[in-house]
């Protein structure tokens, strides 16, 4: 939810974007080669073995609204003990398996376990790093 917000932030700051009316801002077909956000939120990565190694739990966009981050939920058990870390959106790929979206990162749990934390500000809508 929070990438969409973000999305409609961006959106609302680019005055010049929306001060200056486009000739056909309206698209009459879509590219071959894109995906929903609902093949990537809240869904399971798992290494190059096919072991669970996180969930996503966001993903960041930049000025230009591309995708560039996204944020991953590990370890923990049933949410207990868990932390998010960011990784680049390029290190996941996404394949099918068995007809559903299958994401795979090549690294390990215990990378990811190891890697700085972040967590989310409500009052600045932003992830911020962990402080130890």
């Amino acid at each position: 939810m929070r990438c969409f917000v973000t999305i409609a932030a961006l959106a609302v700051l680019t005055n010049s974007a929306i001060a200056q009316p486009a000739s056909n801002p309206v698209l009459t077909s879509l590219p071959e080669s894109v995906f929903t956000v609902t093949n990537f939120y809240k869904q399971a990565i798992y290494d190059t073995a096919d072991h669970k190694i996180g969930e996503v739990s966001d993903a960041l966009v930049d000025e230009q609204g591309k995708v560039i981050v996204v944020i991953v939920g590990v370890g923990g058990f049933l949410g207990i003990g868990e932390k998010d870390v960011a990784v680049p959106f390029s290190a996941i790929r996404a394949t099918r398996k068995d007809n559903k979206w299958h994401l795979v990162m090549n690294t390990t749990k215990d990378v990811l376990k190891n890697a700085p934390a972040f967590k989310y500000d409500k009052t600045n809508a932003r992830w911020v790093p962990v402080k130890k």
